[in-house]
């Protein structure tokens, strides 16, 4: 397949800095390597553990529609960030010499303030727009779905037309639904579909407005510490306020490896121990908060190897898939650092690497 795309395709924007070509064998000493044949002839990067190829999916990737931005008043320069310059339909080939075979590719929601009508139409469009551009690729790209979460109801439609109808995989979320928590009842409906759909629930921050000013200065702040503090409210949240109890079988995959929750998780064992008193009586978990991470999963993009140790220390090797913010540059070799992070098994960096994310979303491995 030519890791060109036609000039026929829909307008979607992907963000991105290509990433460096380099033409080697990368091994870790542990029987684990990716091909790199790109510079040789287009070819991908062929990921092996133990001798075994392994399909590697990665869930966190994005892109913008321009003409769904326009319905909210937005530009396309509205969306940008530091690493964030270079506009092109130039996805494939990055993929092919950063060794991913496939991406789910996510929209981060800028619509939950719209009203009924005009998140009606613009979702109906993002979805369909974004369907035609991953069937060009079929077994390089798959979309998932946006719904407008603001009207549960509608969000309902929208999810079963996604997948029932374009067969997008899985659905991604924020981390907030225009300041409400997405574990107020009022969501249950939602919930209570996607469990019953069996579709993975990717949940991308959105920041934490509300500390716009502490966080000003140097450092981009905003992102650094606001997106992974607002994944972290939406998974304590759904611990909780008893969410994951109500729906066991939810499938939620969040990005930045959870945020700061998994980095200081047995606080939450003891909140309600040492303050009882700010704690609801009406709402008795099933389990310890901790426990609640090892029937989640989390994104790979976490940058160290004692990061990654550490995560899957918290939640099982198992609930890890890989995760790479693609195209804004914040991890560009993702595959090496699964294959070459200490103290992993082959049978844990193949489900790392796209077995577990497979299974989630139905994507079939060779």
């Amino acid at each position: 397949m030519s890791t060109e795309i036609n000039a026929g395709l829909p307008e979607i924007l992907f963000h991105g800095c290509s990433m460096k070509r380099e033409s080697h064998v990368h091994h870790d000493g542990c029987n684990h390597a990716t091909q790199d044949s790109a510079a040789a002839g287009g070819a991908r990067r062929q990921t092996m553990v133990g001798g075994k190829r392994v399909k590697t999916i990665d869930v966190h990737c994005h892109c913008v529609l321009p003409e769904t931005l326009a319905m909210m008043g937005l530009r396309l320069e509205d969306q940008r960030g530091p690493g964030i310059g270079e506009v092109g339909l130039r996805r494939v080939r990055e993929m092919d010499e950063a060794g991913i075979d496939v991406e789910a590719i996510s929209i981060n929601p800028f619509w939950y303030k719209a009203e009924r009508d005009v998140a009606e139409t613009l979702i109906k469009t993002q979805n369909e727009k974004l369907t035609e551009l991953c069937a060009a690729f079929p077994d390089r790209l798959v979309g998932m779905a946006s719904v407008s979460l603001q009207f549960p109801d509608l969000a309902i439609q929208q999810l079963e037309y996604a997948i029932n109808k374009l067969g997008m995989k899985g659905v991604a979320v924020g981390g907030s639904v225009a300041g409400e928590a997405f574990s107020e009842a009022k969501f249950h409906p939602f919930w209570a579909k996607v469990e019953e759909m069996g579709q993975l629930v990717f949940i991308h921050p959105q920041g934490t407005p509300e500390l716009a000013k502490r966080l000003k200065g140097n450092g981009w702040l905003t992102n650094v510490i606001g997106n992974p503090l607002d994944t972290t409210i939406a998974l304590s949240h759904l611990i909780f306020e008893g969410t994951l109890d109500r729906f066991p079988d939810l499938k939620i995959c969040s990005a930045h490896g959870g945020g700061f929750l998994p980095s200081y998780a047995p606080r939450s064992d003891n909140g309600c121990r040492v303050a009882p008193e700010e704690c609801n009586p009406e709402i008795k978990l099933k389990k310890h908060p901790t426990e609640y991470l090892r029937q989640m999963y989390f994104d790979s993009l976490v940058f160290t190897d004692e990061a990654l140790r550490h995560l899957a220390a918290e939640v099982g090797s198992s609930q890890i898939v890989i995760g790479t913010d693609h195209p804004i540059p914040w991890w560009q070799r993702p595959v090496d650092h699964l294959l070459s992070a200490p103290g992993f098994t082959d049978e844990e960096r193949i489900a790392m690497l796209g077995g577990t994310a497979s299974k989630l979303l139905g994507i079939p491995q060779f």
